[in-house]
């Protein structure tokens, strides 16, 4: 049986601080799997930014919260981050998240936790950049950003930065269980059951 050989990075902490360095293990990847996309989730777009500087010749698209998700009526994607990722050619994506929608409305309002939130904190279990890989996926399947059944390579931290690299075929969320993992490219350390806690 033929054998594949990768390199899983496995970072000391998480957040922020590791963020260049994951996009820098990106941009090295696709290219080795000569992968064009690379979706990154994004906050306040410090990292999208970022991304789009680093990730020269990869097409971003930066998938943001869903406004509305720190509070009414806001959204945490700063203007002045915006205007630089469209302007360093990514694209951005404000959509509803995957995970969340109707089903947290029902646990908000009835105290009862729903099948979409009992698979996140499943999926934490790798990381929290596990379960926002996975999400963003779905949500630029469902936008038709992404070919489904097509590599991307997935970026997300924890908090606040990017932590955790992958590469997946992405499905629509109505096809979640045909999402598929074929590697980490980098991941915390402390989601790591051999690390931390």
């Amino acid at each position: 049986m033929k054998e594949i050989k990768s390199t899983t990075i496995y970072f000391e902490g998480s957040g922020r601080d590791n963020t260049e360095r994951v996009l820098e293990l990106v941009e090295h990847r696709a290219k080795e799997l000569n992968i064009s996309t690379a979706l990154v989730a994004s906050t306040t777009g410090f990292t999208g930014n970022l991304a789009v500087k680093v990730l020269k010749d990869i097409k971003v698209l930066v998938v943001s919260h869903v406004t509305g998700y720190a509070g009414s009526n806001t959204q945490e994607l700063t203007e002045e981050n915006r205007k630089a990722i469209e302007m360093g050619g990514g694209k951005i994506l404000t959509a509803q998240h995957s995970f969340a929608g109707v089903n947290r409305a029902i646990r908000k309002k009835l105290e009862t936790y729903q099948q979409d939130e009992i698979i996140t904190d499943v999926l934490r279990l790798f990381g929290s950049g596990m379960k926002v890989m996975l999400e963003i996926a779905m949500m630029a399947a469902d936008a038709g950003l992404v070919d489904t059944g097509k590599p991307v390579i997935a970026v997300a931290g924890t908090h606040r930065g990017a932590d955790t690299a992958a590469v997946i075929i992405p499905d629509n969320s109505d096809n979640f269980f045909d999402l598929k993992v074929l590697e980490f490219i980098c991941i915390p350390a402390s989601s790591h059951p051999l690390y931390g806690k």
